[in-house]
């Protein structure tokens, strides 16, 4: 059988702490992608054609938003009564 440790740490894990580590994985992921964004668009974007540029950096520069939402939303989840 396997412990469910894990498991209850998670359920009864305060809003202080989810902050913490929310805001640390936010700022390595924006920091990840925009690195990633970055050497892409440089390595297959740069030379193309203007619109093709326009388009993928658009995109590229608003794509994070939702996987920062939902890490937001878990964050400020209240704490469980």
């Amino acid at each position: 059988m396997l412990p469910q440790m894990p498991v209850l740490l998670v359920l009864r894990m305060n809003i202080r702490i989810r902050k913490f580590i929310g805001t640390i994985l936010l700022v390595l992921f924006l920091v990840a992608y925009a690195f990633v964004a970055m050497a892409l668009g440089a390595s297959k974007i740069v030379g193309g054609p203007y619109i093709l540029q326009v388009i993928y950096f658009l995109i590229a520069g608003l794509a994070w938003i939702i996987p920062a939402g939902i890490l937001i939303r878990w964050m400020a989840r209240p704490d469980p009564s």
